[in-house]
């Protein structure tokens, strides 16, 4: 069979929801599988996806007053034990070094599942005074946690993401720094992902190990699953305690600072895939995506089809847009459904007929319908196009989402909106026993509290509810 008849299949994502992810992340060349198991090599095309997260989420960061700094990604163990809570949380993950150079270690080194220990200690030398604070600062790195159950993206043994680690005076500066960056991760999700979130505060139990409170971002894939795109934690005074940081307040009085953490990851990736694709593949919105537009000619060999469209071409280089030229020799059907499989937002195809009227054939990935553009300022028109794309995947996203947002009185309630692939809203009385009995006679576990709903009794006991909280099956 020739290339040109070839089309790679993919599952349908109504019937195997589960195979149609990991066929789309491994045939449109965003990731392939590592020879150490639970590992992934990101190839370019998921990578150029990456460096476009990087870029929009950094220059956030940046307005917000934080620094990039690189920590070291071996940690010693003992820095564990300090923080006895954040020990016992990550202690089935770590991955541990005990030989170099042919040598057994003299103490155990840890790769980072996390840095909060290897930020405190330096903290500790760097914070002396309250002119020290307070102390904002980020890092892109790479960490390890030894997953039994891995898939591409969403859960891997080694994963790139960023974690801010910041220290302050008060209690009431790294609360609001905790939740300043949620609502950064919020507006970067929505704005730039096209991926609508519920934001929120977390129960004890789903809580970071060490963390004071752990505040969410919550994201609904297309099977009605939710996947935790984002975390910010409140830690309080606990990392703080355990190594020793310090600062000599105004008043003259030694106080210990006050610290919050937060991070996303290549996990967004997986959300990418998994709020937006179609039976034909990825469905990127334009603001990350490494081609927003690509070019087919229709009978390129004919005078004055390939240098049309690569006046074109140059001219949307030019506009700043991120534009491909398919002049391949497969026929244009194969470089549709290549191109449709990777989720590019746009096509432009051009023949001899739309260049002798011209005008040229845009085709929109998200609604996949063809408009005809005038090639008179055809860049201006494709810039508009492309945020109108943007922000229609939102509104489609989001409409999907709250369709599928319902209630329940009962835990025959919850069972049967995560059955069906909702997020159910119920209340809960606080104690653990009916939250873990939800996780066991449903599978869906608390996401985070619904903010600003008050619910009169509690599905599971019928007590008194204390809160709202939004129970879903998650990733």
């Amino acid at each position: 069979m020739g290339k040109e008849n070839f089309v790679e299949q993919i599952a349908d994502i109504n019937q195997d929801f589960p195979q149609w992810y990991t066929d789309v992340v491994i045939k449109t060349g965003l990731v392939d599988y590592g020879p150490v198991k639970g590992t992934m090599v990101i190839r370019p095309y998921g990578y150029a996806i990456w460096e476009n997260i990087q870029k929009e989420l950094d220059k956030r960061f940046k307005r917000t007053g934080h620094k990039n700094a690189y920590f070291p990604l071996l940690i010693p163990m003992n820095f564990f034990t300090k923080e006895a809570e954040h020990v016992e949380g990550f202690a089935p993950e770590v991955a541990v070094v005990t030989h170099a150079g042919g040598e057994e270690l003299a103490e155990p080194l840890a790769i980072r599942p996390t840095s909060e220990t290897i930020f405190g200690s330096m903290y500790s030398k760097w914070i002396q005074s309250y002119r020290d604070l307070p102390v904002l600062i980020n890092q892109w790195a790479n960490v390890m946690r030894w997953e039994k159950t891995t898939r591409p993206f969403l859960r891997t043994s080694e994963f790139l993401w960023q974690e801010g680690h910041t220290a302050h005076a008060t209690e009431k500066e790294a609360l609001k720094e905790t939740k300043k960056m949620l609502n950064v991760y919020k507006e970067f999700a929505e704005n730039c992902l096209a991926i609508p979130v519920i934001t929120g505060r977390k129960t004890e139990k789903e809580k970071f190990a060490g963390a004071v409170a752990t505040f969410g971002m919550e994201a609904m894939m297309k099977d009605g699953k939710s996947l935790q795109a984002g975390t910010s934690h409140y830690l309080g005074q606990n990392f703080a305690k355990a190594f020793d940081i310090k600062f000599l307040d105004k008043d003259g009085v030694q106080k210990y600072v006050y610290t919050s953490s937060w991070g996303v990851s290549t996990r967004l990736i997986g959300a990418l895939i998994m709020a937006h694709g179609d039976e034909r593949g990825l469905i990127l919105p334009p603001v990350v995506a490494p081609v927003q537009v690509v070019i087919v000619p229709i009978a390129q060999k004919k005078p004055g089809v390939l240098e049309e469209c690569k006046k074109i071409k140059r001219a949307l280089k030019n506009a700043k847009v991120r534009v491909e030229l398919d002049d391949t020799d497969s026929t244009p059907g194969w470089k549709y459904n290549e191109w449709e499989m990777k989720g590019v937002p746009l096509r432009i195809e051009l023949g001899p007929r739309d260049i002798e009227a011209g005008k040229a054939l845009i085709f929109r990935r998200d609604t996949q319908e063809k408009v005809e553009y005038s090639l008179d300022n055809l860049a201006k028109s494709v810039k508009q196009l492309l945020k109108t794309v943007q922000q229609d995947m939102l509104k489609s996203a989001r409409v999907r989402r709250d369709n599928r947002i319902t209630y329940a009185q009962d835990i025959q309630d919850i069972l049967y909106g995560v059955e069906n692939g909702k997020f159910v809203k119920a209340g809960w009385c606080g104690c653990r026993e009916c939250e873990d009995r939800v996780k066991a006679e449903t599978a869906a576990t608390a996401r985070v509290y619904a903010e600003g709903e008050q619910s009169e009794t509690c599905a599971v006991c019928g007590r008194k509810a204390e809160h709202t909280v939004i129970f879903a099956r998650a990733y």
